[in-house]
């Protein structure tokens, strides 16, 4: 018999006291807890482990008595769905109970309570995602995941077309593990699963489906991911203007990133895969209900002109300061790895490349200059408030813009005295 697994060599966090405590009381009287989840499959890859979730055996008014009694936080997140969140050390642990699905519409379920650990990891989406580990880091596998974490498999519990109509999310969330754990090409039954069942990515909320898409297009090489999602015609339904734009930009972009030590952008990654037009990016933004910022962003980014390698420092900095500074350097990124592509047998676009990276160096460093002149000094020189000082004071701005900036106060309001005496 092979030796069991365990995380206990690649987990710092599971000799946290204050864990080791909470699964303590969890456990006592013949109950069990267990680790489970995401935690244990990135510690079985050596990876960031950024939140530890519990599975247990006492009901959710149990575990609030028992946390509570051992001096612990006890916030009732989703106790309806036996989820209950304590906070043991400072760090927040959600601690759910075994349930069975009873039953599901696509987006929500009906679970029942039980202790039947395999029925538990069997309602989980993938094989990966529902391994357990036991309080001195034993491993649980009851459905595979080890191996298919080890073949770098991504792979649905059980029928994937089951699995999928209890909750349509799932598709999305099958592209996005592939893009973060899978290798090679996906599970063809999963993918095919996907294909058939896409229109029930429309019963989906905009912010389920631009969650899932974001943490997508935050994988460390996503590229791969897209082009499947696009093949089973997925991509199209969540996201249309990538439809006739395509997603090869994508490559590139990774690429870049890897060469020149960027970090992932997902903003920037969903720039690379649709048009910049304006109306269409509002109406995305709108759509998937991104954040103000998030919008702005993508709005600017879509009305600002792309910047040619041979633009002049000089030029650059009058654009950056009259125009939107991110939407320049996110289009100053693009074009660069668009450049850095095609530069392989290409010494044009090596030249290229060489002049975008010299100008998103100088747009990295640059600060927005201060406007010398203000209104008051103006009427420190006896001109009227008004429309005229407006006007005034705009041209001023426009001369020292033009200046490249380096007209100093004295100089403008020389001019403004000339203008004054007219």
């Amino acid at each position: 018999m092979s030796a069991p697994i365990s995380i206990a060599g690649k987990a710092d966090w599971l000799r946290d006291r204050h864990l080791q405590h909470l699964l303590a009381v969890l456990c006592e009287g013949g109950e069990q807890a267990r680790i489970a989840g995401g935690a244990v499959r990135n510690a079985l890859l050596g990876q960031k482990v950024a939140d530890v979730d519990i599975a247990t055996t006492t009901l959710p008014e149990e575990t609030v008595r028992r946390a509570e009694a051992a001096g612990f936080k006890v916030v009732p997140t989703g106790i309806e769905h036996g989820t209950v969140t304590v906070v043991a050390g400072g760090h927040p642990f959600e601690i759910t109970t075994l349930r069975a699905d009873v039953e599901t519409d696509g987006r929500h379920a009906k679970v029942s309570f039980g202790r039947d650990w395999t029925a538990d990891a069997e309602r989980r989406d993938f094989t990966i995602n529902a391994l357990y580990a036991e309080a001195d880091g034993t491993v649980i596998d009851l459905v595979g995941g080890v191996a298919d974490l080890e073949a770098r498999r991504l792979r649905f519990i059980g029928d994937a077309e089951a699995r999928i109509r209890e909750d349509f999310l799932r598709i999305l969330r099958f592209f996005r593990f592939f893009a973060w754990y899978g290798d090679g090409r996906p599970d063809a039954e999963g993918l095919k699963a996907c294909a058939r069942l896409k229109d029930g990515l429309d019963r989906l909320s905009a912010e389920r489906v631009w969650m899932e898409l974001k943490k997508l297009l935050s994988a460390p090489d996503p590229s791969r991911a897209l082009l499947w999602a696009r093949q089973a015609g997925v991509l199209s339904r969540i996201l249309p203007e990538s439809e006739k734009w395509g997603i090869d930009a994508i490559h590139g972009l990774v690429r870049t990133e890897h060469g020149l030590g960027w970090m992932p952008d997902a903003l920037l990654r969903l720039e690379a895969t649709v048009p910049p037009d304006a109306a269409r990016m509002k109406a995305l933004a709108e759509r998937l209900k991104l954040s103000t910022a998030e919008s702005n962003r993508l709005q600017r980014w879509a009305l600002t002109e792309p910047v040619a390698a041979t633009t002049t420092e000089t030029v650059l900095a009058k654009a950056l300061y009259r125009g939107d500074p991110r939407g320049i350097e996110d289009r100053l990124r693009l074009s660069l790895a668009a450049a850095r592509a095609r530069a392989a047998g290409d010494d044009a676009a090596m030249m290229e490349a060489g002049g975008l990276s010299r100008l998103l160096a100088f747009a990295g460093k640059w600060q927005r200059p201060v406007f010398p002149v203000k209104g008051a000094d103006l009427a420190a020189l006896g001109m009227a408030s008004g429309p005229k000082l407006g006007e005034t004071l705009k041209a001023l701005e426009t001369v020292w813009i033009e200046s490249g900036f380096a007209l100093g106060r004295e100089a403008l309001l020389e001019r403004a005295r000339g203008e004054i005496g007219n």
